[in-house]
């Protein structure tokens, strides 16, 4: 009589993964790395721009910049995910520098520069503000900055007025925010009353926005 096959083992049980876990992911839209999937993880206040609002910033960008990347210098005060900084190397950017105080999300950082070979990428842990005082000190100025910073703690308020400082004349601004920047003649509060709002739209609960200067926005 033929035998019986064997049982088979039962399947080990999954053991359950510590550490930070990644919630979903999302995309570079264009350049060298387009299609790229960027994680993100599941860390207190990590909300990445969405794949479609960054390509209508990006479309803001490219339109301001006449699509031409290749001398700007990019800061990005609240990194987070990576996905605008990124989105801006692989269209050839200069130079992105990212900033992040989290230790998790910067080592993922690394990580992600490490596998896209982004040698024009500079990933740094520290504070925004502090940042943005240093660059201020040494004279540092960039053609892009990025805030995205967490809702409801007013850093768009102390951002915005060191920003004056350490944007070049013509640089452009993109803003995240929970509120509308936009606010009728005369109304706008003193952080908000240099800049000028470009483009403006609305995803959801986020407010989007590209600033620029108002002595270079004519």
């Amino acid at each position: 009589m033929p035998k019986k096959p064997a049982n088979k083992p039962a399947k080990p049980a999954k053991v359950p993964v510590h550490g930070p876990q990644h919630s979903n992911q999302v995309r570079i839209i264009g350049g060298a790395w387009k299609r790229t999937p960027l994680p993100v993880l599941s860390a207190s206040g990590l909300r990445p721009t969405p794949d479609r609002v960054r390509e209508t910033v990006f479309n803001w960008i490219n339109h301001q910049r006449d699509g031409y990347w290749a001398d700007a210098q990019v800061l990005d005060l609240f990194a987070g995910s990576g996905a605008l900084g990124f989105e801006a190397a692989s269209r050839g950017a200069q130079s992105v520098t990212m900033i992040d105080t989290v230790v998790p999300v910067v080592r993922q950082l690394e990580d992600i520069k490490a596998k896209l070979k982004a040698d024009n990428v500079q990933i740094i842990r520290a504070d925004a503000l502090a940042v943005a005082q240093s660059a201020i000190a040494r004279g540092q100025k960039y053609d892009l900055i990025f805030l995205d910073p967490p809702y409801q703690q007013e850093f768009l308020e102390r951002c915005l007025p060191l920003c004056t400082r350490i944007l070049k004349e013509g640089g452009l601004i993109y803003a995240e925010s929970g509120l509308a920047l936009e606010f009728e003649e005369g109304a706008a509060p003193e952080w908000m009353a240099p800049w000028e709002v470009l483009r403006a739209d609305k995803a959801g609960m986020v407010f989007y926005h590209l600033l620029k200067h108002k002595q270079t926005a004519a």
